[in-house]
């Protein structure tokens, strides 16, 4: 298929098929969680890369995404130290987060959802993500590139990640749901 070519499905410009690798300059991993029950926490991992094989049949497309859990920044150093230590990521003994998509289903190439295996903590579980597809583009270097956004709501517990802190007044200083955002530029290889 020529860079000029596009494939569409209900209108939509589509991916070509092929490997796209994430640029992680242009890709983040992003998370929200309750603090003290009346607030939101926002941190973002810096250390993300990974892959997206889209296929002739888009729905046989998959994913797999690597995130380094030391990259994690919430704008508190002593706050990420924490998250950091064996309390929460542990990341001496898990340097990895990683995600691998078992199945893509949607009936508009725009929204669709993916399921796969999430890992933290050494633990993994299904998760299912909420995607939308950006669109496609050329950039100025004459490389193709696609933009993706993915959302999920987690309970961290169930990772393994349970410490917390029960307040006085009711209730713990760290809410077990989290939820994930991913912003994803990839680019085509070869």
């Amino acid at each position: 298929m020529s860079q000029t070519e596009t494939r569409s499905i209900q209108g939509v410009a589509i991916p070509e098929p092929g490997d796209w690798q994430l640029d992680p300059a242009h890709t983040s991993v992003t998370f929200t969680a309750r603090h003290l029950m009346v607030s939101k926490v926002r941190g973002q991992f810096h250390g993300v890369s990974g892959n997206i094989h889209v296929s002739e049949d888009p729905l046989g497309s998959w994913v797999e995404v690597d995130v380094d859990p030391a990259s994690v920044e919430t704008g508190d150093s002593k706050r990420d130290e924490h998250l950091r230590s064996p309390d929460f990521l542990d990341v001496e003994r898990y340097p990895e987060i990683t995600f691998r998509s078992t199945r893509l289903e949607g009936e508009h190439p725009g929204g669709f959802r993916l399921e796969g295996d999430l890992t933290v903590h050494g633990v993994t579980r299904p998760v299912t993500l909420d995607v939308e597809y950006l669109g496609w583009t050329t950039d100025p270097w004459g490389g193709r590139r696609a933009g993706f956004s993915a959302t999920t709501e987690v309970d961290r517990e169930d990772f393994g990640l349970t410490w917390n802190v029960a307040l006085e007044t009711g209730g713990v200083l760290v809410g077990k749901k989290a939820k994930l955002d991913f912003e994803i530029e990839a680019v085509k290889q070869g």
